[in-house]
């Protein structure tokens, strides 16, 4: 990338650019969320349409000079419809939160009865945690996982959705390591008559590269961030069936948006022709691989792992069951130069902020290169670190040693 200009002009802010790109070629970032775009991407992401305001939708603006803002976003229209097979797309949203609230917005009124998961389940902030506007603006019922499989009981799922009769109802998660069976939650929502709504947010990119089942041609709406397993910029974007667009659209705007973001509606564009690309099922494959190679070898070390294993990216660490907290856990990992963040864990019993587990993923990793060999080196790692947690000097060494590993698979 050429920063010439921005290292004229502002060397502060570059040499704090440089340095966060340092940071993360140089360490392992198995933060489940995050992972790392493309040149082709970034290019987009600080180009020419940043300058353009463009309230409204193609063909129907409310600023004149959107000709070529158009074409872009049909393009991305277009390209998302082709990944997902979806009947219809905006791909407006600026964050999974805010497509989130455009399903909800578009289809009930504040108040009405929505059914999702539990946050300490795996949930996520805006299926109705009561300190997020999800929570505060309708009424939650929240299912969870079972507490001796700690995997989605759909028998009791149904039973409560049956008894509570909720007008929406949630799959998706943010921390739940296993594959979702969206068919049965398809057939509840077809029996109690609810809205049937997937957040597919961490997996989006397994079910483009063909890993997992695909709801969106069934579902009434699926919304999903553009980053994560999909290798996006940071966004979102909502898919429905054809007969609900017209909502969507105006949840999106003029219901909670202004102009959207079109250079990064440009970089989705972008991520989408990529993800559609033969070799983003390799990668997609090689993500689950990785995930379930790291799991076995976690597990070698006696590590718990919430449900036993994962079907996905991610794998949820009981660490709290090998003496340490998901907070000390986090701490003491990224002084080793290993990324991850701290997670509750089914029947948690202690604060979110300090919580029991912690939640790694393999999407970062895999698109640097690293595959199922490579993540014994990552279980040794995150192993020594812990049981060095007090060792200032061990981590340290730690540290050199994952530098020297990482410098094998440079991306930028």
């Amino acid at each position: 990338m050429d920063f010439s200009n921005l290292k004229k002009e502002d060397n502060e802010i570059y040499n704090l650019i440089e340095a966060e790109k340092d940071r993360q070629m140089e360490g392992l970032e198995l933060i489940a969320s995050e992972n790392i775009v493309s040149k082709a991407v970034l290019e987009a992401l600080g180009s020419y349409p940043v300058n353009k305001y463009s309230e409204g939708y193609p063909a129907k603006r409310y600023y004149k000079g959107n000709e070529v803002i158009d074409k872009i976003e049909n393009i991305a229209i277009s390209r998302l419809k082709k990944l997902f097979n979806a009947p219809y797309a905006n791909v407006q949203p600026n964050s999974g939160s805010t497509a989130n609230a455009a399903a909800y917005f578009a289809f009930l009124n504040y108040g009405d009865k929505i059914m999702a998961m539990n946050l300490n389940h795996g949930g996520h902030l805006t299926h109705g945690h009561k300190v997020n506007f999800s929570g505060k603006s309708y009424n939650f019922v929240q299912y969870g996982v079972d507490q001796t499989t700690q995997l989605i009981d759909y028998d009791a799922l149904f039973e409560l959705a049956r008894k509570e009769r909720p007008k929406l109802i949630v799959s998706g998660y943010t921390a739940y390591p296993r594959a979702v069976d969206f068919k049965k939650f398809r057939t509840i929502c077809d029996e109690i008559g609810a809205i049937c709504m997937a957040d597919i947010s961490h997996i989006a990119g397994l079910i483009a590269g063909g890993e997992h089942e695909n709801p969106v041609p069934y579902f009434d709406v699926v919304s999903t961030t553009t980053h994560k397993t999909l290798r996006g910029p940071r966004s979102a974007v909502l898919m429905c069936k054809q007969e609900f667009g017209e909502k969507i659209d105006k949840a999106i705007f003029p219901g909670l948006q202004g102009g959207p973001h079109e250079h990064v509606i440009a970089a989705k564009a972008v991520a989408f022709k990529e993800a559609l690309q033969p070799e983003f099922k390799n990668y997609a494959s090689q993500i689950v691989k990785n995930a379930k190679a790291l799991a076995k070898y976690l597990q070698d070390y006696n590590y718990k792992l919430v449900s036993g294993g994962t079907d996905t990216h991610l794998i949820l660490v009981d660490v709290r069951a090998n003496g340490i907290s998901g907070i000390e856990a986090e701490t003491v990992l990224e002084k080793a130069g290993i990324y991850c963040n701290k997670n509750t864990i089914p029947f948690e019993t202690f604060s979110p902020w300090d919580p029991s587990g912690i939640r790694i993923g393999t999407a970062a990793l895999t698109t640097r290169g690293m595959k199922e060999n490579d993540m014994l080196f990552v279980a040794e790692q995150i192993h020594l670190a812990l049981q060095n947690k007090n060792d200032e000097i061990k981590l340290k060494e730690i540290k050199e040693k994952v530098n020297l590993f990482c410098n094998q698979f440079k991306f930028y």
